[in-house]
């Protein structure tokens, strides 16, 4: 259930900005329907299964939250449980949303197919050197988008590769097994039918000259994909940008309150400010027409009285030769 190519689909990325409080992400949930987004996405995750107990935080973290406590402590405090998945998915609906979460280890991941049956699946940046979790997303016979912060073009195409081979089906994975998958018809189709990668600077808050935006488009040039954008930048000035570059799939952090404790509220947009994205993203979209360079419906009335014509401004007698004007 990828969106339709009529439209740029808008990903509200509440991410763990619930705080753990499973009341919040309700209200989020209808917050974000409020603003006018496509989807909501969580992230689903057992801290323990994700990180060691003596794993650091990142700095942005500590920035954020300070630098008391291991990551794994954080993380467990921002865990959200099944029943939670339930309720919000339900909610989504209700507002119909598209429920989405990201799964960070594998039963997170089977819970959300198998139990929750979510149609569409966003694999994390920090996934795509995981092969062998890259193919379990494949497997899943879900479509798929791939966020590609910290990447290389060489990893997104291995990434890629990877998930060619499980969208296929092909039995005994090797490296050549994916290189040849990836290398035929049958894989590009089945990537180009199922995959979306998401440009995206893993930073929060992304500075706005690490965003490089020029790479989305080369990116889509070097595997003919659609594509999309996951912003990390202090505002919706990018993600509004990106649009006229191509991204169908725009996925902005979202926050009730900025304020609140936690990594990655500061690097989100509040309620209003999302809204006007939302706006600001139809406008550039309706903005961007067909191409052809023609005049438009609305200039044709204008064509007679702005565009020059040549005006006879005396009499002119039957085979009288034009002279120019001489002006002084």
């Amino acid at each position: 259930m990828l969106p339709s190519d009529q439209s740029v689909f808008v990903i509200a990325e509440a991410g763990v900005n619930h705080n753990g409080d499973s009341d919040l992400a309700m209200q989020m949930v209808d917050a974000a329907a409020e603003a006018g987004a496509d989807a909501i996405k969580f992230q689903t995750f057992d801290a323990k299964a994700l990180v060691t107990s003596r794993t650091n935080k990142a700095r942005y973290q500590q920035a954020a939250t300070g630098s008391g406590e291991s990551q794994q402590q954080m993380l467990v405090g921002l865990e959200l449980d099944r029943e939670t998945h339930y309720r919000l998915k339900r909610r989504a609906e209700e507002h119909g949303l598209l429920f989405m979460s990201s799964a960070f280890d594998s039963q997170s991941l089977a819970f959300l197919v198998n139990d929750l049956d979510l149609p569409l699946l966003k694999i994390p940046s920090g996934e795509i050197t995981n092969g062998p979790f890259l193919l379990e997303h494949a497997q899943t016979n879900r479509d798929l988008m791939l966020s590609t912060g910290m990447s290389t073009l060489n990893e997104v195409k291995t990434a890629l590769s990877v998930l060619a081979f499980g969208l296929v089906g092909v039995e005994f994975p090797s490296i050549p097994a994916f290189d040849e998958v990836f290398a035929s018809k049958v894989g590009q189709d089945a990537l180009r039918a199922r995959v979306t990668l998401l440009h995206c600077t893993t930073q929060y808050p992304a500075p706005f000259a690490s965003v490089n935006l020029k790479a989305l488009a080369s990116m889509q040039t070097a595997v003919n994909l659609k594509i999309g954008y996951s912003d990390h930048t202090p505002d919706s000035v990018v993600a509004c940008a990106v649009v006229a570059l191509g991204a169908w799939v725009i996925e902005k952090h979202f926050t009730l309150d900025k304020t609140l404790p936690g990594p990655d509220h500061m690097a989100s947009l509040e309620s209003s400010d999302f809204r006007q994205m939302v706006e600001s993203i139809r406008r550039v979209e309706q903005s961007l027409g067909t191409g052809e360079k023609v005049p438009h419906d609305t200039e044709q009335e204008n064509r007679p009285v702005v565009c020059k014509r040549l005006m006879a401004a005396r009499a002119i007698s039957e085979g009288e030769l034009f002279s120019p004007r001489k002006t002084l």
